[in-house]
């Protein structure tokens, strides 16, 4: 795999001005609104390279609206990516995982007329190990891009389809951001050299099937019967005596889905005996990273329906998840119907 895909050296900057000349009755707010987003994401980049040097390692004495124990990172990066937003007047409400409830503009700022919706750390429990850590985050535009009113839970509550932009950041070995405002996913790799984002993937699609699944499999017997049989599938051997998919699993889904939109294959999430609705939260979670996967030619799923049909009830609403390749989630629906190989003999 090359290690540039792109006929062009271009930074992000002028990505987001060549995006906007495609537009002629562009405002430039949305340009403006992701220049304060990549502000925020350059400096997590650097203090998330200072890990352990500086102090956002360790725990909080906060637990999250998720019941997950809050870390010192991810403290510091739902600050920052507030802080960055808040003040910018393109935004009229924010969700973050962090926060119980809709975090409103206060009133002597200006509003605009999007609302982000971000997970500030994806893989918290890798922060103090050195393993990838990411970001994920999704954009919509209110219901009534003109009113000046305070935004309502429909206007924050819309479905994946309707979401303007979707992205997210690993940081790994290097600095990594994964875009899409639904004309295809480019990728872009940070320079900390001259402080900048080249475009290092352009059009980025992932194979239609892949060899490799990611999940928690320590809750193998908490998922559903069908659910079970499909991993025993994965792992039946083929001819040379090998299983037919490899397990690969990081507990990032960012960086695990990064894996697969390279190499295919699928990323799981069930649903369990613990966790009846699934973990992965629809809103900052699954929308934006089920966007990016379907913009580049997979598939994304719940099991039964398309992650990005699914309307929300709730900000903090979680939902099961399986994506990828689409010839391997249509595998896995397939199996998760009932209608499968293994039931047949």
């Amino acid at each position: 795999m090359a290690i540039i895909s792109t006929s062009k050296l271009i930074t992000i900057d002028r990505y987001f001005a060549e995006e906007e000349d495609l537009h002629p009755h562009a405002t430039g707010e949305f340009t403006r609104l992701m220049h304060d987003l990549i502000l925020a994401i350059r400096i997590i980049a650097i203090e998330v390279r200072r890990a352990g040097i500086n102090d956002i390692m360790g725990i909080t004495d906060f637990i999250n609206i998720n019941g997950d124990k809050v870390r010192k990172l991810d403290e510091y990066a739902n600050d920052v990516i507030y802080r960055s937003m808040v003040r910018g007047g393109k935004v009229c409400a924010i969700v973050s995982e962090e926060f119980g409830d809709v975090i409103k503009i206060p009133k002597d700022y200006k509003k605009g007329k999007y609302i982000l919706a971000y997970d500030p750390i994806d893989g918290s429990t890798n922060i103090d190990v050195g393993i990838s850590i990411g970001t994920t985050f999704s954009l919509y535009k209110r219901l009534d891009p003109f009113s000046t009113e305070e935004p309502t839970i429909d206007d924050i509550l819309q479905p994946g389809y309707k979401q303007e932009a979707a992205g997210y950041v690993q940081y790994g070995s290097s600095t990594i951001l994964v875009y899409t405002t639904g004309n295809g996913v480019n990728v872009f790799t940070y320079d900390p050299t001259i402080g900048e984002f080249i475009l290092t993937f352009e059009k980025l699609k992932i194979p239609s099937r892949g060899y490799i699944y990611s999940c928690n499999e320590s809750n193998y017997f908490t998922w559903d019967e069908n659910v079970r049989q499909y991993l025993d599938y994965l792992k039946m051997p083929n001819e040379s005596g090998k299983g037919q998919y490899t397990l690969r699993y990081v507990a990032t889904a960012v960086s695990d889905i990064h894996r697969a939109l390279h190499y295919g294959g699928i990323y799981m999430y069930p649903a369990s005996q613990n966790q009846p609705n699934g973990k992965i939260r629809l809103l900052y979670e699954a929308n934006p990273l089920s966007m990016i996967i379907e913009q580049a030619g997979g598939r994304a799923s719940t099991g039964t329906k398309r992650i990005l049909d699914v309307q929300p009830y709730s900000i903090h609403q979680p939902v099961p998840f399986f994506v990828g390749s689409e010839e391997d989630v249509l595998d896995a629906e397939m199996f998760i119907r009932g209608e499968h190989p293994l039931q047949k003999k």
